[in-house]
C-alpha cells in the first residue's frame, strides 16, 4: 500500500499540474486504502477535484471531515464500505458508485439518495425521480404520521427542564420508530432512520415556539395575546439526517442467471454422486457469486403486476425480473371439501389437546400471487422437466431485535442451482449454480463474522447439498459461496440447523448416516473450520430432520427414514462418537402393511407446537398428529419401538407418490401438505381438537387451494405437477410450493 502524499497525487492527477488546487481528475483505486489511509488535511486541498476513483480499496468509510467542494462524481464500488452518511458533506455530487459494496443495502441506497440532493445518476442508474420521492412525497407522508403520533398521544412537560425533555424525546423517538409502518420490510432500516430524525426535529421546532410563547405570555404588551403552544404540523424535511452511524443492515440482493434442469424424481432414489474437485474459496476469487440480471422483463409482467400489492408507499429501487410463468387473477382456485365445523371436530383417542397461537384464530384466505421457472436448464421457458425439492424462509439475524421482522426471503434449491427469491415482487434476487450438481436440501442459519479491528456481527448464511455430496455455504447478502465441505461420499438427502446451537448443522446421506458437524463462524476472509461432532447410523436413507423446539429439549432429534421414524440422543461425550437409535416411533398405519402396502417411509415431519408433531407415511392417505412428551414417556422399559400417541388425524390424497414433504406454521396454528395433483391441503388447526370424538374420526382439510393452472401465451394451462415441497414463513403471509415440473408457486395472504 502506497502513502498517500503530495507528490504521488500530483502523479496520479489529471492535469498534470504543480499545485494540488488545479487537480479536476484523480484516481486511487486498487491501493489497498482503509479509512484512515485518507489524509483529510491534504485530500481537502483539492478544491477543484470533480472526479475521484476510490474502487477497489478497503473503505468502510470517508474519513470525517473530508471537503471537496466541486467534486460532481465519485467511485467507491467494491470496497468495504459500512457507512453512507460519510458520504453527506460531498453535496456536490450528481454520479456515484457504491455496487459491489457487500455490506451495504437497500436501505443504504434510499439513505444516499436522501442525503445527496443533487444526486442524478447512482450505480450508472437514472434514479431522478426515485430520488426526488424519496426526499419529498416520502417525507411529507412520515411526518404526517409523526405528527400525527405527537398530537395523539405526547405532550410537552410543564415545567421545560432538561432531564424531562430528554426523557420525552427518548419516547417519542421510541414510539415513532416501533408505531409508525411505512414502506416494505426491505426499508425497515431506513424508515427508522428518517423517522428518528423527524421526531427529533418535531420536537425542536415545538420546544423553539413553546419558548417563544413563554415570552409573549410575560410581554405586558402581548400578553391578552399570547399564543398558546400547540403541536403544528413541522415544514417537511427535505434536507438530510443527522443520524450517526449506520442501522443494522437488511438484505440486499439483486440478480438473477440462467440454471439448468436435472432428472427426473426418480433419480433422486438411483443417482450416484460423482466425484468433484472442491476449489479452497475466497470472498472474490474463489467465491461462486450470484449472475446477475439479464435487463429482460417476461411478457407477464402486466399480470403479475395486477396481482401485486399496490399500496407501498415508498418503491423500491427499479429492478429487472423474469417471470416465465403467471398465475391468474380470476377463476377457481379453492375448494373447501365438506368438513365439520371448528367447534364439531374432535380428538381421534378423547383426549382435549388443544392447539394455540399468537395470531387469529380465523383460517387465512390465501391468492396465488406469481409462478417461477427460475430453475430452467439454460433458462429455457420449455423445461418443466427440473425438479425443486426443497424451500426455507430467511429467519430474522435476531430474534431478539424488534428490527428483525418476518422475512419475505425464501431460498429454493432443484437442479444444479439455489435461488433466494422476494416472495412479494417474484424478483429472483440470487442465484448460485453448480454445474453437474443436483440440489436436493437446504438450510438458514446466523453464524458470527469477525470484523477488522475487532467486534463480531452476525449474518445469515445458506447451506446446500445434494448428489455430489458436498456441502456449499453461501452468504447471499455478501453475494459470496464462500466455502464447501464434504459431507458425505453418497448424496446428501437432507440438511437442518440447531436452533440452539447455530453453528451446529446435521447432515442426512444416502450413506444411511445423520452426521453433526459444527461450521463455527468466519473471519472478515470467509475462512472458517469445520468439525465432525457426531455420526448417527439410521439404517436407512434419512428424508427429514427435526429438533424439538423447546429450549428445554437440546438433546434429542428425530429422523425421518425411508424405513420408519428414528428418534437419537445428541448430547455430546468425549468417549461416543457414534451411536444408533434410542428408540424408534411408530404408528398405528404400520398394522395394515402387507406385501403390497409399505407404509413405514415417513416423508413428512415437522413440530406445530413444542409437543405437538405432525408426520405422514409414504401410501398413508392422512396425516398424523401426536405427542412428543407423552409418547416418550410412553416408553416401556426402554425398549426400542414405541407407539406414537396419537392425537388426531388429519384426511390426505390417497397417493402413492413418495417424497411430498408437509410444512407447519406454529404461529398460525397451520399444516399444509402439498398433493400429485398440484393441489396444497391446508388446516387450521388452532382450538380444533377438542375432547370427545369417536377413535378413528379424521380431520378434513380447512380448505384445499387449487392449481391455479397458469398459461403461456401459446400454448395451454400447465396441467397440475406434483408438490415436493412447501414452506410457510411464521406469520403466514406468504406460502411457497414447489413442484416436479420446474415451477415455484408464491401464495399471499390476502
Amino acid at each position: 500500500m502506497a502513502k498517500i502524499t503530495e507528490k504521488l497525487l500530483l502523479e496520479k492527477g489529471i492535469p498534470k499540474a504543480r499545485r494540488l488546487e488545479d487537480i479536476r481528475t484523480l484516481t486511487l483505486s486498487r491501493m489497498g486504502l482503509s479509512s484512515k489511509d485518507l489524509p483529510v488535511s491534504l485530500l481537502s486541498r483539492l478544491r477543484s477535484l470533480e472526479e475521484l476513483d476510490l474502487s477497489g480499496n478497503r473503505l468502510q468509510q470517508l474519513p470525517p471531515g473530508l471537503c471537496l467542494p466541486s467534486l460532481r462524481i465519485l467511485n467507491c464500488s467494491d470496497n468495504e464500505m459500512e457507512d453512507v452518511t460519510s458520504l453527506e458533506p460531498l453535496s456536490a455530487l450528481e454520479d456515484l458508485r457504491l455496487d459491489d459494496n457487500v455490506y451495504l443495502t437497500v436501505s443504504d441506497e434510499y439513505k444516499v439518495m436522501f442525503l445527496l440532493s443533487n444526486l442524478k445518476v447512482f450505480n450508472g442508474k437514472v434514479i431522478t425521480s426515485s430520488a426526488n420521492h424519496i426526499r419529498y412525497v416520502a417525507t411529507e407522508n412520515l411526518q404526517k404520521r409523526v405528527v400525527a403520533l405527537w398530537e395523539g398521544s405526547f405532550t410537552l412537560p410543564d415545567p421545560l427542564t432538561p432531564e424531562k425533555l430528554k426523557k420525552v424525546e427518548k419516547e417519542f423517538v421510541a414510539a415513532a420508530c416501533s408505531q409508525i409502518k411505512y414502506g416494505p420490510n426491505s426499508l425497515s432500516d431506513y424508515t427508522k432512520w428518517r423517522l428518528e430524525s423527524i421526531a427529533k426535529k418535531h420536537l425542536q421546532s415545538l420546544i423553539g415556539r413553546g419558548e417563544e410563547e413563554h415570552m409573549l405570555e410575560n410581554s405586558e404588551d402581548t400578553k391578552n395575546n399570547a399564543i398558546r403552544s400547540s403541536a403544528k404540523r413541522a415544514v417537511p424535511d427535505t434536507d438530510a439526517g443527522r443520524a450517526n452511524g449506520s442501522p443494522q443492515k437488511r438484505a440486499r440482493m439483486v440478480g438473477t442467471a440462467p440454471a439448468e434442469a436435472s432428472p427426473r424424481k426418480s433419480t433422486r432414489q438411483l443417482s450416484t454422486p460423482v466425484k468433484v474437485e472442491q476449489h479452497p474459496s475466497s470472498p472474490r476469487k474463489g467465491g461462486q457469486a450470484v449472475g446477475s440480471p439479464n435487463g429482460k422483463q417476461s411478457k407477464a409482467e402486466s399480470v403479475r403486476k395486477s396481482l401485486r400489492d399496490t399500496l407501498k408507499e415508498v418503491p423500491p429501487l427499479e429492478k429487472q425480473t423474469r417471470t416465465p410463468s403467471k398465475a391468474p387473477s380470476s377463476g377457481k382456485q379453492t375448494r373447501t371439501p365438506t368438513k365439520a365445523a371448528p367447534h364439531e371436530r374432535k380428538a381421534v383417542n378423547g383426549t382435549p389437546q388443544k392447539i394455540t397461537s399468537s395470531k387469529s384464530k380465523d383460517p387465512v384466505c390465501l391468492r396465488p400471487l406469481h409462478v417461477l421457472q427460475c430453475h430452467s436448464k439454460q433458462d429455457s421457458p420449455d423445461d418443466f422437466s427440473t425438479q425443486l425439492w426443497a424451500c426455507a424462509f430467511e429467519p430474522p439475524l435476531d430474534a431478539h431485535d424488534p428490527a428483525g421482522q418476518t422475512s419475505r426471503t425464501v431460498a429454493t434449491c432443484g437442479g444444479e442451482s439455489v435461488c433466494i427469491i422476494d416472495c412479494e415482487t417474484g424478483h429472483v434476487l440470487k442465484k448460485y449454480k453448480v454445474s453437474g450438481e443436483e440440489f436436493f436440501s437446504l438450510a438458514w442459519s446466523s453464524i458470527p463474522m469477525s470484523r477488522e479491528g475487532g467486534g463480531m456481527r452476525w449474518c445469515s448464511i445458506l447451506a446446500a447439498g445434494g448428489k455430489k455430496g458436498v456441502v456449499k455455504l453461501i452468504h447471499p447478502r455478501a453475494n459470496i459461496a464462500y466455502g464447501q465441505f464434504r459431507a458425505s461420499r453418497r448424496a446428501i438427502s437432507t440438511l437442518k440447523f440447531s436452533p440452539s446451537q447455530q453453528s451446529f448443522l446435521f447432515t442426512g446421506a444416502y450413506d444411511n448416516k445423520v452426521v453433526m458437524w459444527d461450521i463455527g463462524g468466519v473471519d472478515s476472509d470467509y475462512n472458517f473450520k469445520v468439525s465432525q461432532l457426531l455420526v448417527l447410523e439410521t439404517r436407512s436413507t434419512p428424508l427429514h430432520l427435526c429438533l424439538p423446539p423447546s429450549s428445554r429439549e437440546t438433546q434429542h432429534l428425530l429422523v425421518a427414514c425411508d424405513k420408519g421414524l428414528l428418534c437419537f440422543n445428541t448430547q455430546l461425550s468425549k468417549t461416543t462418537l457414534k451411536r444408533t437409535p434410542e428408540m424408534e416411533i411408530t404408528f398405528p398405519v404400520y398394522e395394515k402393511e402387507d406385501e403390497d402396502n409399505h407404509y413405514r417411509t415417513i416423508d413428512g415431519l415437522g413440530f406445530l407446537t413444542d409437543d405437538i408433531v405432525v408426520s405422514k407415511s409414504h401410501m398413508q392417505g392422512s396425516i398424523y398428529l401426536w405427542s412428543w412428551s407423552r409418547t416418550r414417556a410412553s416408553r416401556p422399559n426402554k425398549k426400542q419401538e414405541v407407539s406414537a400417541v396419537i392425537l388426531a388425524e388429519l384426511q390426505w390424497s390417497s397417493t402413492d407418490l413418495p417424497y411430498l414433504s408437509l410444512s407447519t406454521c406454529p404461529g398460525e396454528g397451520y399444516v399444509v401438505c402439498g398433493d400429485e395433483k398440484g393441489g396444497l391441503w391446508t388446516y387450521h388447526l388452532t382450538d380444533i381438537l377438542e375432547s370427545g370424538a369417536k377413535k378413528g374420526d379424521a380431520i378434513s382439510p380447512t380448505e384445499v387451494l387449487e392449481w391455479p393452472s397458469p398459461v403461456r401465451k401459446g400454448q395451454g394451462p400447465v396441467e397440475g405437477p406434483s408438490i415436493n415441497s412447501v414452506a410457510m414463513d411464521p406469520e403466514l403471509r406468504y406460502l411457497v410450493a414447489l413442484s416436479d415440473k420446474n415451477m415455484a408457486m408464491v401464495w399471499r395472504r390476502m
